[in-house]
C-alpha cells in the first residue's frame, strides 16, 4: 500500500520543475489520497532529513508559471561520493546507506526523482539497492535518450531565439559579426533549434567539428552579397577540427561535472585576426535556465508529474516517464542513463539548416 511519497529535484534547475512538482502533489493528494513530502536540495535532503517537509495543496499554489524549483536543487550532492570535511581535508564518502535508512524511517513508500543524466544515474543506483524510485527527465540540453523531448528545452530555445532576434538588429546596424554562445554541453540541440528559429547565418555544434576557414568563407560570401554582418550561434561544447574540446573547465570536486564555456570568445579572437570586421560575443549562460516556462513545457511537465504518480501507484519502480510521439509512456531508467541523445549530423534538422544556406562549419 502506498501511503506517503517524496519528491526531489536534482542537478541544474530549468523552467518547468515547479510544474512537475505541482502536478505530482495535486495528483498524489487529490487522486490517490497520499501524503507528500518535499525534499530540499536534491539528495542532500535525504541525508539531512531536517530538509524534508510535509506538502499540501497550498504548497503548490501559484507555482505553475514560476521558473526554478521551490524544492531547491544541487548538482554536487552525489550520495555515493559525498564531500565530507575531516580535519583540514575534504574527503568523499558513500552515504547512500543513510538515504536508504532515512527513506525507511520516514515511511517514504515511493520517491519521485526529477533530474538529468547524473541525477537519474544516482536514482538508478539507489533503486538497485532497494529504494522505490521513479524518474522524471529534466534538462534544457534535451540530451536524455528514450524521450522525444525534456521539459525546459523549448523554454531555453525560446530565450535563445529572442536573444538572436535582438542581436540581429544591432549586428546589421554596426556591420558586425555577432557570436551568441548557448548552453547544451555535448549536445547541439539548443544551438541548432534557436539558430534556425533566429535566422542565424552560421551554427556550430559539438556533433560537427568546425573549420574556421569555412566560417570566414561564409562571412565573405555574405559581404559579396551586400550583407555586411553575420550571426553565429555556437554551442558551448563546439570545438575546432583536429583539436580537443579545449574550453572545458575540469570538475573541482569528485562526482561533479566539468564546466563548459569560452568557445565563443575563442572564435571571436580568431575571426578578428582573419577578417577586418568588428566582432562581438554574447554568452547567454544561465539566463537560459531561468524565466517562466513556455506553455509546451508547462503541459509536458504536468503530464510527467501525473504519470510519475501513476507509476508509483502501479509499483513500477526503476522506471522513468517519457514522451514518445504524442503519448506519455515509461522506460527503465537503466536504458536512459549514460546514453546521450545527440544531434544526428546527417539528420533532417541539420539538412534543413543546410537547405536554408546556414553554414555548419564543416
Amino acid at each position: 500500500m502506498i501511503k506517503r511519497i517524496g519528491i526531489l529535484t536534482g542537478g541544474g534547475d530549468c523552467p518547468g520543475l515547479n510544474a512537475v512538482i505541482r502536478a505530482a502533489v495535486k495528483s498524489a493528494i487529490m487522486h490517490y489520497g497520499w501524503e507528500v513530502y518535499g525534499i530540499i536540495d536534491g539528495f542532500d535532503g535525504l541525508i539531512n532529513t531536517e530538509k524534508m517537509f510535509h506538502m499540501d495543496m497550498s504548497s503548490v499554489k501559484g507555482i505553475l508559471p514560476r521558473g526554478g524549483t521551490i524544492l531547491g536543487t544541487s548538482n554536487r550532492g552525489n550520495p555515493f561520493k559525498f564531500p565530507v570535511k575531516e580535519g583540514d581535508e575534504i574527503v568523499t564518502k558513500d552515504l547512500s546507506g543513510e538515504i536508504l535508512k532515512n527513506l525507511l524511517e520516514n515511511q517514504i513508500d515511493g520517491l519521485i526523482v526529477i533530474g538529468g543524466d547524473g541525477t537519474l544515474n544516482i536514482a538508478n543506483q539507489l533503486y538497485k539497492r532497494g529504494a522505490n524510485i521513479v524518474g522524471v527527465p529534466k534538462t534544457i540540453d534535451n540530451d536524455l535518450s528514450m524521450t522525444d523531448y525534456t521539459f525546459g528545452f523549448f523554454t531555453a530555445v525560446n530565450t535563445a531565439s529572442e536573444a538572436i532576434d535582438k542581436l540581429h538588429t544591432t549586428a546589421e546596424s554596426h556591420h558586425r559579426i555577432m557570436i551568441i554562445e548557448v548552453m547544451g554541453r555535448d549536445a547541439g540541440w539548443i544551438a541548432l533549434n534557436s539558430g534556425i528559429a533566429g535566422g542565424a547565418d552560421i551554427i556550430l555544434i559539438p556533433e560537427i567539428p568546425f573549420d574556421l576557414e569555412k566560417i570566414v568563407e561564409k562571412i565573405n560570401l555574405r559581404r559579396e552579397r551586400q550583407s555586411h554582418f553575420s550571426i553565429i550561434v555556437v554551442a558551448e561544447g563546439a570545438f575546432e577540427k583536429d583539436r580537443d574540446k579545449q574550453y572545458i573547465e575540469k570538475a573541482k570536486n569528485e562526482g561533479t561535472l566539468p564546466r563548459y564555456g569560452g568557445i565563443g570568445n575563442y572564435i571571436a579572437s580568431k575571426l578578428t585576426e582573419m577578417t577586418d570586421m568588428d566582432v562581438r560575443t554574447t554568452v547567454l549562460g544561465h539566463v537560459q535556465r531561468g524565466g517562466s516556462p513556455t506553455p509546451f513545457d508547462r503541459i509536458l511537465a504536468s503530464r510527467f508529474g501525473v504519470e510519475a504518480c501513476d507509476l508509483i501507484a502501479q509499483m513500477k519502480f526503476g522506471f522513468m516517464v517519457s514522451l514518445n510521439g504524442k503519448d506519455i509512456t515509461s522506460v527503465p531508467i537503466e536504458k536512459v542513463i549514460n546514453n546521450q541523445k545527440l544531434v544526428d549530423p546527417y539528420g533532417q534538422l541539420v539538412e534543413t539548416a543546410r537547405r536554408l544556406q546556414i553554414e555548419m562549419g564543416d
